[in-house]
């Protein structure tokens, strides 16, 4: 196996890794300030298209980690970027939150029921039937059918809600249209956030709790992997895939001396 290049720009999964239920996991304040003073680029990913990456900043500094605006990618961005890359310009019918409706805003796209080019589902707390059945519709009348993520649960203090995923599942067997799914494992939120921060593959690493989503995006975007045990997966899971993390560490406090 040929050797990894050294790595010089750092993506990291946000739940799971830098924080869980709302807490700062021990390392994440060091990892965040061993980054910026280094001033290698970096990003902070969610596969959450609820919030923007300005809100994501004021709850991650109310938490201790202090991660600039620009430093911040979601699936909400991702999925903008996708689609003015494929149809500049475009209309969109939304189910999401702010997160999605800026992004879309903010590359000019038009939100609009009305003959849409696309539908286009993201996270919400407030799914609701009847916007569920206009996207039915609309996807039976031509609109192509985008979603944010695939992750089908997410977490809450009382425990999994319904996610993008699960509701995409109940769309699909209705219109008999799959979905694209932008946010991890899609290969392509790596890579439009490599391209946002200047960065290259070869010399990049992704921090992830998940095997599914995270690792398997890092993997296939080419860049050096690394596994934290404090999210979702456990040791033992690691040998149900088919695929390996590069590296399998505690916590992102072992990375602190890494950057």
């Amino acid at each position: 196996m040929a050797e990894r290049k050294p790595i010089e720009s750092w993506l990291t999964d946000m739940d799971g890794v830098l924080i869980h239920e709302g807490t700062p996991i021990p390392g994440a304040d060091a990892f965040i300030k061993r980054l910026r003073e280094s001033g290698r680029p970096f990003l902070v990913l969610t596969n959450n298209s609820i919030y923007t990456a300005r809100d994501l900043h004021a709850r991650l500094f109310r938490m201790g980690l202090d991660v600039p605006v620009e430093n911040i990618w979601t699936s909400a961005l991702a999925t903008a970027r996708f689609l003015d890359d494929q149809r500049p310009g475009g209309t969109a019918y939304v189910i999401g939150e702010a997160g999605l409706t800026t992004a879309l805003h903010d590359i000019g796209y038009v939100l609009t029921d009305h003959e849409p080019d696309y539908v286009v589902l993201g996270e919400t707390r407030t799914y609701s039937f009847e916007a569920l059945t206009k996207a039915i519709r609309l996807i039976n009348a031509g609109a192509r059918f985008i979603c944010t993520n695939p992750d089908e649960t997410g977490p809450s203090r009382e425990g999994p809600l319904p996610a993008t995923g699960a509701v995409a599942a109940l769309i699909t067997k209705a219109t008999g249209k799959d979905p694209y799914f932008a946010g991890k494992p899609n290969p392509l939120m790596m890579r439009t956030g490599l391209n946002a921060i200047g960065a290259h593959s070869e010399t990049s690493a992704m921090i992830g709790d998940r095997m599914d989503t995270d690792v398997l995006a890092g993997l296939e975007a080419g860049m050096e992997t690394f596994l934290v045990l404090t999210g979702l997966t456990g040791p033992a899971d690691v040998d149900r895939y088919p695929f390996r993390p590069s590296t399998i560490v505690d916590s992102i406090a072992d990375l602190v001396d890494r950057v």
